[in-house]
């Protein structure tokens, strides 16, 4: 896959539809091998692949760097916890994953209030689903979720004055993140995944035809 015709708003849709539900890469693999670049062309395709690639991985690194950062902020560690819930909603995969497993234990105890929080029903166009369909979690819009615990986020950094250290630890967080993936080469695995996504898409869009 050529990783230099992909644009940063490609890379974004991409990471917003693809399913974060796999394990991080291994810890060997993360830290293999590293290169320098040769050209500005090459550090570029070779971040839009790592980031990717090593998603899920570099999810977490932020995650405990922020984590390690407020060791001692229980409130802290709990406002990193709900920016990261709000970032995770803006993921189909997440959303949808989540959507259902709480649906599902909702169901147990109330299946009055589960059937109440199904996603409205899909329009259909010319017999068959629109394939642009709006995410909604426990029966409402996925922006709400969204919003909701990016403002008690919010709320908890403001409480616990830890503001000035969060911008800190973000910081380092996504320098570690653009450090690696600039760093790290692409192994064959990587080459491998990302022509697979890559039929996939490609196979998604010729079977909407």
């Amino acid at each position: 896959m050529d990783w230099s015709a992909v644009t940063a708003e490609d890379l974004v849709d991409a990471l917003r539809e693809v399913d974060w539900s796999t394990p991080p890469r291994p810890v060997p693999e993360f830290f293999s091998r590293f290169t320098v670049p040769r050209s500005y062309s090459k550090w570029t395709s070779r971040l839009k692949c790592n980031l990717y690639y090593y998603r899920t991985n570099y999810f977490i690194l932020i995650m405990f760097i922020l984590g390690m950062g407020f060791l001692w902020k229980p409130v802290a560690i709990l406002a990193a916890f709900m920016t990261g819930l709000s970032i995770a909603f803006l993921n189909d995969s997440f959303a949808v994953t989540f959507n259902e497993k709480v649906t599902r234990t909702v169901r147990q105890f109330s299946p009055h209030l589960a059937a109440k929080m199904r996603p409205p029903i899909t329009p259909v166009l010319r017999g068959r689903p629109s394939s642009k369909r709006s995410i909604h979690i426990c029966g409402r819009p996925r922006w709400v979720f969204v919003l909701f615990f990016a403002a008690v986020s919010c709320i908890l950094w403001l409480t616990s004055c830890s503001l000035l250290t969060v911008l800190w630890a973000l910081l380092i967080a996504l320098f570690a993140t653009v450090l690696h993936a600039s760093f790290r080469t692409p192994n064959l695995k990587a080459r491998l995944n990302t022509f697979r996504e890559e039929f996939r898409a490609v196979w998604r869009n010729y079977s909407e035809l």
